[in-house]
């Protein structure tokens, strides 16, 4: 059995690359979670209707000896399944002035976006590599490769994943593992839901925010065998704001 594992793949942009994977690709898809199981069960639900299968798995990316044991555990049920796919969506934003920044909104965006990466690929690269086989997708943001005020935190996790894909690229390519990111711009979320979205959408040369589904397609191309020239790449999907 080949698995895609998408990490944060209940809600949102996670949620539609789950749904896509699971038309575009036989994958088996895991779709972890962190606290929404409804929302992690809809997205389930998704994936069948699809005429795919999936499962559920709960744990907190930043959290290493949870992402660990579980992962151990369903490995054990499924001695003879393989991830093959792994894309690092989990994350989450703390957004405020740096100088007024508490060590807890600095800290806990650190160690979803760039700790949950090193947590869960750390996990399943050894496998790839020993399968010859790979492919390791990135959920960066502009925020990442621009900066953006009021998002030093966001910024300094996502710019870190940026350069960590660049480096690990060259490390594992030869075994055909290829690692890239995705930065998309503003996107319709439920991580944008509380933005001016009138008011921002004249900032984007497209005049308006993207759809889950487009950065979906990306990344569903980026895991895929078409794709397996393409590595240590960022690839930026915002209307044109920032390229």
């Amino acid at each position: 059995m080949k698995c895609a594992l998408i990490t944060g793949g209940s809600r949102g942009i996670g949620s539609a690359i789950c749904d896509k994977l699971s038309q575009e690709s036989d994958y088996h898809i895991l779709i972890n979670y962190h606290s929404n199981k409804d929302a992690a069960n809809k997205t389930l639900a998704l994936v069948e209707e699809n005429g795919n299968t999936g499962e559920i798995l709960q744990f907190d990316v930043s959290k290493a000896d949870e992402v660990k044991s579980t992962l151990n555990t369903w490995q054990e049920k499924n001695p003879d399944a393989i991830i093959e796919v792994v894309v690092n969506n989990a994350g989450i934003t703390k957004d405020g002035l740096f100088m007024w920044m508490p060590k807890q909104d600095w800290d806990s965006v650190i160690n979803t976006s760039l700790n949950g990466f090193f947590n869960v690929t750390n996990h399943v690269i050894q496998k790839m590599l020993r399968n010859r086989y790979g492919r390791i997708v990135n959920m960066v943001s502009v925020s990442g490769v621009k900066g953006t005020a009021g998002q030093t935190n966001y910024s300094a996790a996502k710019g870190a994943i940026v350069a960590a894909t660049k480096a690990l690229a060259q490390e594992v390519a030869k075994r055909k593992v290829t690692v890239n990111a995705v930065a998309p711009g503003f996107i319709k979320s439920d991580m944008t839901a509380s933005l001016d979205e009138k008011e921002l959408k004249k900032m984007i040369p497209m005049n308006r925010f993207g759809e889950a589904e487009e950065v979906a397609d990306l990344v569903a191309f980026l895991a895929s065998k078409k794709a397996s020239y393409i590595t240590g790449e960022i690839i930026n999907i915002n209307g044109g704001i920032y390229s």
